[in-house]
């Protein structure tokens, strides 16, 4: 045989990657998955919580469960509610496990505080509100070293900048986007960011300068929604349809925007697809939503570049994705990554491992990894600086830390247009009480009755059985 063939296999370690999902004790059962059209992940996960946009009459609402509270949920499990309009994305806080975003067809931004234990009733007071889109919003992102710096996209075509410690606007990225902008991802220290948009444009962006840094037409020719994210090294990996609308894979570099390093076939599915990436191990993983499988490659600096490694396949379509971070995942069970499947009723969780027989910790699969410190405070990013992420080791696993309170201390006070929440009331009669202030007050009378009802019935049963242990005798 010709000495082309001998070295057909490439060698890597992540050749042998396998998915398979949890036993069924270990899933979320009885969710009602939003049904909204909108090409997010409806689900977004971290150390602590499992966060799933849900169905909710009137008004948009997500659900948040601690991840070990597995099985049923409890049909009265209370519910984010603050937004008056569907949810259409969320993103928990690299920083803060406990600080999650969320966008919504409302036009607004919500930056919610959640505790560790689950609370009695719903959370309806968001941290702070950001308001500045005019339509909805659809896309957010918070930055990935930067202390509370915080992206949202809307059908405005506008990307907003925001510093969520002081609730105002940092940037607004204006005249750049001259249609719907279908994503928007950061590079690796949040210098740049990467954006599709229906105008089938790639667009490189230096967010501080302003500028576009390099643009890319018709990176797939089809019609359907590009989506691209910046791989560690600053190449850019998209998703698209091709003229005969397969589905179709690509990787860029900036230095020559207008070929493709790698440009892939697929098949002729529908769905967008969702890519998820990992850059301690180089692994991108491909969702369609509606798909039934999870289609994963390894990126590497030899051609072809992209080089398929296995698709997972199961019988249910996926109705959206969670992708653990990398702090999250059991390193003693060599696990590389864990996505959080929806199905209409239900979230399941699908661990990816890589087969070893050791029981040692495998320094090659988890190098140091992005941890929850962030490298800049929000100020010093505005200003030009930029910093790598903060890495720790995975050696001993990674213990979430106690829940940190998101202080919002608000600078624009004295601007023209008073604060939300200080609009005046007529129909108090102290002016001073704005309606949303009297109705917490109310509903904290409220439940402290239901509370005190509680206790003086639990009281009274315990004197029966009080009585029915002295059995009469005093």
């Amino acid at each position: 045989p010709p000495a082309m063939s001998r070295r057909v296999v490439r060698q890597s370690k992540f050749r042998h990657v396998f998915g398979q999902p949890v036993k069924a004790d270990q899933m979320y059962e009885d969710i009602r998955v939003s049904k909204v059209t909108w090409d997010s992940s409806f689900c977004a996960v971290n150390p602590k919580f499992l966060a799933i946009i849900v169905e909710s009459g009137g008004g948009g609402a997500f659900m948040i469960l601690p991840l070990a509270k597995t099985g049923r949920v409890d049909k009265n499990h209370p519910l984010v509610t603050g937004h008056t309009a569907p949810v259409l994305d969320i993103d928990w806080c690299p920083h803060n496990d406990n600080v999650i975003a969320s966008a919504s067809e409302d036009t607004t931004v919500m930056v919610w505080q959640v505790p560790d234990y689950v609370p009695v009733r719903n959370i309806t007071e968001p941290v702070v509100t950001l308001e500045g889109h005019s339509k909805r919003v659809g896309i957010i992102s918070w930055h990935p070293t930067a202390r509370n710096v915080l992206l949202s996209a809307g059908c405005d075509n506008l990307v907003i900048l925001w510093n969520v410690g002081t609730g105002e606007m940092l940037l607004a990225l204006e005249d750049m986007h001259t249609d719907l902008i279908y994503n928007v991802g950061w590079n690796r220290n949040g210098s740049l960011l990467v954006t599709t948009c229906k105008d089938k444009k790639v667009r490189v962006i230096d967010p501080r300068k302003q500028q576009i840094m390099a643009e890319k037409a018709k990176p797939h020719d089809g019609a359907r929604p590009i989506r691209a994210i910046f791989m560690a090294d600053g190449k850019i990996f998209t998703t698209g349809f091709s003229k005969m609308s397969e589905r179709q894979l690509g990787l860029w570099d900036l230095k020559n925007f207008e070929e493709p390093i790698a440009l892939q076939e697929m098949d002729t599915s529908n769905g967008v697809l969702l890519p998820f990436y990992d850059p301690d191990s180089s692994i991108v993983y491909l969702c369609g939503k509606g798909d039934s499988s999870i289609r994963y490659f390894e990126i590497t600096d030899e051609a072809p570049y992209v080089h398929y490694l296995n698709t997972y396949s199961s019988k249910e379509p996926q109705r959206g994705m969670g992708f653990m971070p990398k702090r999250g995942l059991d390193v003693s069970k060599c696990e590389i990554a864990r996505f959080f499947k929806l199905h209409e009723r239900k979230c399941e969780p699908i661990v990816m491992t890589v087969p070893r027989k050791s029981d040692l910790f495998q320094d090659d699969l988890y190098p140091d990894t992005p941890g929850p410190e962030p490298a800049l405070e929000a100020d010093e990013w505005l200003s030009g600086k930029d910093a790598e992420p903060i890495l720790i080791s995975l050696r001993d696993g990674y213990v979430p830390v106690k829940n940190r309170e998101l202080k919002v201390v608000k600078k624009n006070i004295l601007d023209n247009k008073p604060p939300p929440g200080t609009r005046r009331s007529h129909s108090t009669s102290n002016p001073d009480i704005s309606r949303p202030a009297l109705e917490e007050v109310l509903e904290e009378i409220r439940a402290l009755k239901e509370t005190v009802q509680a206790h003086e019935k639990r009281i009274s049963d315990l004197e029966n059985k009080l009585c029915q242990f002295t059995n009469g005798t005093d």
